[in-house]
């Protein structure tokens, strides 16, 4: 089936569909200009993510990790804008097709696209959280005048975001898991699926009867299992298409 088939036939889907889920990973953002963190190119070729992304080694070290990887990160992320994937699934919001979006990603774009429902099941970089007293502070909001940034109580500064070593926040987890257990359409963007939990979500929907449609640049262990069917392609030229699809469909059950 040839790409502009299986863009009607996802927009299709997605159409008759009573409840959309999309599952999106460090693909979606890679045309924002955010590395990802595997793969070619990803964050994890310069930086052994032992030393720099386990919450030991932020505990040993947080000066090391601030400096060397966090502010860099901050900094790409802040100056980072929405591409034509994000804006196409906040449009499927609007059209009241996308019932939310499970990220895995930490970089807010969904929620700047115009998402209103998003389950960071990542985390977030928006806020930082010390690791003395528990106290927030909205990341676009502290000065940094130190390395590591610190509390008033004097605790080390932590992004909201996990890190290898640390739970998935339960909240996001349970519902993440209703979310794919409750949805008849699931849209896998972006994401590989391999890092567990998140990589389970695709397959709790998949038992639970709902269609996988999987948008990636190339096949993933998703691919052919899990998945119904692939669109291969980037997200940022496949996704609008869809969403064009989509609309055309509504319009003409009006």
């Amino acid at each position: 089936m040839g790409l502009e088939s299986l863009i009607k036939r996802a927009a299709k889907d997605v159409a008759k569909a009573k409840k959309v889920v999309a599952l999106t990973g460090a693909g979606i953002s890679v045309e924002s200009g955010i590395a990802p963190f595997r793969g070619k190119g990803g964050l994890w070729e310069k930086f052994n993510p032992e030393e720099y992304a386990h919450i030991n080694a932020f505990r040993r070290h947080p000066e090391k990790v601030w400096s060397v990887l966090l502010k860099d990160m901050f900094e790409v992320i802040k100056n980072a804008q929405p591409n034509p994937a994000h804006l196409a699934l906040a449009r499927l919001e609007k059209l009241g097709k996308l019932h939310c979006v499970i990220t895995q990603n930490v970089d807010g774009l969904h929620q700047k696209a115009g998402n209103t429902d998003v389950i960071e099941f990542h985390g977030t970089l928006a806020w930082l959280v010390c690791l003395d007293c528990g106290k927030r502070f909205k990341t676009e909001e502290y000065k940094v005048k130190e390395m590591p940034p610190r509390c008033e109580c004097g605790g080390v500064l932590k992004p909201d975001a996990v890190f290898f070593g640390e739970p998935i926040p339960v909240e996001a987890l349970r519902r993440s898991q209703h979310e794919a257990r409750t949805c008849d359409v699931m849209l896998v963007i972006g994401t590989s699926a391999v890092v567990y939990p998140a990589a389970s979500i695709p397959s709790i929907a998949k038992n639970a009867g709902a269609t996988i449609i999987e948008i990636n640049p190339e096949a993933t262990p998703l691919t052919g299992v899990v998945s119904d069917y692939i669109i291969e392609g980037n997200a940022g030229e496949v996704l609008p298409k869809i969403v064009d699809e989509v609309e055309k469909l509504l319009r003409a059950q009006e």
